[in-house]
Parts: C-alpha cells; sequence; structure tokens
C-alpha cells in the first residue's frame, strides 16, 4: 500500500477514487501516569517512554486506516493527514487520528 501526504503522485496514474479514510487510536490517562511515573527516563528534555507510546498509537491508527483502504479495495492512501488532539475530562488521554482518501494506482 502505497501511503503519501501529496494529493498528487509523481509518475504514477490514480485511476479511481474510493474515499475517504481514517484511523485513530486513544491513549488512556494511564498511559500518561505510568510515563509521568518514569519521570527519570527524560533526557534532554525528551521522555523515550512518551515517544514509545506516541510511536505505537500512530502505527495503530496508520494500520486502522490502511485495513480500512483496503476493504475499499484500493492499494494507495494520498493527503494523509495525521493529527494529535487531547480529549477527555481536564484533557487525560490523547487521540492520534490519519486520515486520507484511498486511491487505486496504475
Amino acid at each position: 500500500m502505497l501511503v503519501t501526504t501529496t494529493s498528487t503522485l509523481q509518475d504514477r496514474h490514480i485511476a479511481d477514487y474510493r474515499g475517504v479514510v481514517s484511523g485513530e487510536a486513544i491513549l488512556g490517562a494511564n498511559v500518561f501516569r505510568d510515563v509521568f511515573a518514569g519521570i527519570r527516563d527524560i533526557v534532554g528534555g525528551r521522555s523515550a517512554a512518551y515517544e514509545r507510546e506516541l510511536s505505537r498509537a500512530k502505527a495503530a491508527a496508520m494500520e486502522e486506516m490502511i485495513a480500512e483502504a483496503e476493504r475499499l479495495g484500493a492499494n494507495g492512501i494520498i493527503g494523509v493527514d495525521i493529527d494529535y488532539e487531547t480529549i477527555g475530562a481536564n484533557g487525560s488521554m490523547l487521540m492520534v487520528a490519519a486520515s486520507g482518501t484511498a486511491v487505486v494506482i496504475q
């Protein structure tokens, strides 16, 4: 599956547009608690544990989006956008959402 943030593909033809596809992953409050409990993990202002959790959430959102595109018979996704939003009471959860347009590429 070709996945790109661009809306066009160089040297490739988009034969059909199958529609918007998306995937979401939510990190719950326990993730933040666990990360902050391991605050000693921070080096140079970065938390490796927090970054690992964000990477896992992003991968899950992307996998869900790709699976939806495959169900639509697409072999590519263009115009991909990844958003990070806090949700819930007091922003206690983090949502990672990936969306794009499923296409058939020739």
